[in-house]
């Protein structure tokens, strides 16, 4: 018997017979005293005759099916703890053993169980849709059912990895699938990419960025590979100065071409996406009881179907939907007035899925993980519940207060007499761009990693040689053919650097132009980084080679971050000025 079957006689609600056992800080099924079980074993099950279809199986955490998974009673699978085996057996006529947890041990530290806890959040931080995924991964076999999964087309980077930074790409199409959504807009419509969020995880997972990306900006969209329903491939060509919304659904692009559209828009490449509909709001923040906005006035929008009055409101299911939806009656009525209102509402749910009130609550998060999953269209490298339970344990590290909200810099398209669309504002977007290809938080950061920063910004600190004096040999170690002599000309044409060389190929590609230096050439190596605009991370102190006359020479090896000779490769510190910003732990009233 399933775990949403048991105790339905009794009337007894299944959420209540998840119990939060204090000397693990687990959630474990507990279930009411039965009658005395009969000391028998009950007969094995005969083998399926030759030729009878398998019986359908659980899936595992990797998403893989167990044919031979055992049942208690017809298409109900054995309840299992999660991250243990089958109870063991009780010897016959032994009497029954006490539930774990009611031994009169000592409870658990309240801090180990918080921590515990917290982590049970899981994929909070992935907004709407890890969050239920990551939490209730207690029931693998019935949630994996629920997901669904499209190819990525070798557009993502294979997945994201536990030791770097993540980045997610979530997209909320206008497709009008599912109860109740067919009044709202073009209910013929093909699903385009609405509403379009790149979720940054720093590395050390101390802060996250989202980056919202408007519909109507104009951009190019690549040619894009894409797997079809018969498995075969068929490359989609690509629009030059389209809308951005169009890079999905339009001439049958699948997610896969969003991501390749965002790559050569940012220059970063997302690690996976996860795709929802308009039922995800609705059914999300019924989950976890509503969650609680703020107007700065009434709102009364006939197209959104909103009408709230000025204050605080808390509102889930078709009045959520109805709240992200609404334009017209925000800011400048526009599409970037409603991805602020976006921003605060994920803000908002986000701080409903940390507090206590949906933690400690098995029933919530139970019909989050429901709703979570269901909602899901995710690529093929996070098919599975244990995949998403992955992440979300990565995302669950975050604190909402260093998560910041922001939006790709635009202006208003120069081409157009009346208005509609946007392109992007090269003075600022630029450097928002590099700010999350490299790290930089939005927000500040504790101060061991300010200590961190500063003891890398030392390097650059201190005397610089003579750029005639600085020996360096140049490699290509990812960078544009040819990258390694251009450097070469205009070191020693322009900057002086006469003893410098061209090296060749570096032995492997790296990520990032570095210097390295022995410490009697850290005077030479600082001069360098002055011209070159390297930064202090760039910059590694190691050993010296020889060059071709046979003294100790400093080895640069160019990166595919390399810009071309004279362009500056110190990445931003902070948010260009203008960039509007906010962080989740934040109450925003909207105007």
């Amino acid at each position: 018997m399933d775990a949403q079957g048991r105790g339905r006689a009794d009337d007894i609600d299944p959420a209540d017979q998840w119990v939060l056992n204090p000397n693990t800080g687990d959630y474990e099924l507990r279930l009411p005293p039965s009658a005395p079980q009969s000391g028998v074993p009950s007969p094995r099950r005969p083998p399926a005759p030759a030729g009878a279809p398998p019986a359908r199986g659980r899936r595992d955490a990797g998403g893989r099916r167990d044919a031979g998974s055992r049942t208690d009673a017809p298409g109900r699978p054995r309840p299992e703890t999660p991250g243990r085996g089958a109870p063991p057996r009780r010897r016959r006529g032994a009497p029954e053993e006490p539930l774990p947890g009611r031994r009169g041990r000592r409870p658990a530290k309240k801090a180990a169980k918080g921590k515990k806890v917290l982590l049970w959040t899981g994929g909070a931080m992935a907004f709407v849709l890890v969050a239920g995924a990551g939490a209730a991964y207690f029931y693998i076999e019935h949630l994996n059912n629920n997901i669904a999964s499209v190819s990525d087309d070798g557009a993502s980077t294979g997945g994201f990895q536990k030791d770097k930074a993540i980045n997610i790409l979530l997209i909320g199409t206008d497709k009008r699938t599912g109860k109740g959504n067919e009044n709202y807009g073009d209910a013929g419509s093909v699903g385009h990419a609405d509403t379009t969020i790149l979720l940054h995880v720093s590395k050390d997972r101390s802060n996250a960025t989202a980056l919202s990306i408007p519909r109507d900006l104009i951009v190019d969209v690549p040619d894009c590979p894409t797997t079809q329903e018969d498995g075969s491939q068929k490359i989609i060509p690509g629009t030059q100065k389209v809308r951005f919304n169009t890079s999905l659904g339009q001439d049958g692009r699948t997610p896969s071409c969003t991501m390749r559209t965002v790559t050569e828009l940012t220059g970063v490449k997302p690690d996976n996406f996860m795709v929802a509909d308009f039922n995800a709001v609705k059914t999300l923040t019924s989950a976890v009881g509503g969650v609680e906005v703020c107007l700065g006035k009434d709102i009364d929008d006939p197209d959104s179907h909103l009408k709230l009055s000025k204050g605080t409101h808390t509102i889930e299911g078709e009045q959520a939907l109805a709240f992200v939806r609404t334009r017209h009656a925000v800011g400048f009525g526009g599409d970037l007035s409603r991805i602020g209102l976006q921003q605060q509402f994920l803000s908002a749910l986000m701080r409903k899925l940390k507090s206590n009130d949906t933690l400690t609550s098995p029933s919530k998060m139970l019909d989050l993980a429901e709703a979570g999953t269901k909602a899901l269209t995710v690529d093929s490298q996070l098919d599975s519940i244990g995949k998403l339970k992955d992440l979300g344990l990565e995302l669950g590290k975050l604190n909402t207060k260093n998560l910041t909200f922001t939006t790709t810099p635009v202006i208003d398209n120069p081409a157009e007499k009346v208005k509609s669309t946007v392109v992007l504002n090269e003075s600022t977007a630029p450097q928002v761009f590099d700010m999350i290809k490299n790290d930089v938080s939005f927000t500040a950061v504790k101060d061991k990693k300010k200590k961190e920063a500063a003891a890398v910004a030392a390097r650059l600190k201190g005397s610089k040689a003579p750029a005639s004096e600085v020996r360096v040999r140049i490699l290509n170690g990812g960078a544009d053919p040819g990258s390694a002599q251009e450097t070469l000309s205009w070191l020693q044409v322009e900057e002086g650097v006469t003893k410098s060389e061209n090296a060749g190929n570096a032995p492997a590609e790296l990520a990032k132009t570095t210097l390295e230096y022995a410490p009697d050439q850290a005077d030479q190596a600082r001069r360098l980084a002055d011209i070159m605009g390297l930064s202090g991370s760039a910059m590694k102190p190691g050993e010296s080679v020889e060059n071709a006359q046979g003294l100790p020479a400093m080895t640069l090896t160019l990166g595919k971050d390399f810009k071309g000779a004279g362009a500056s490769l110190t990445a931003p510190s902070k948010a260009p000025e203008g960039v509007q910003k906010s962080t989740a732990d934040k109450v925003e009233c909207a105007e």
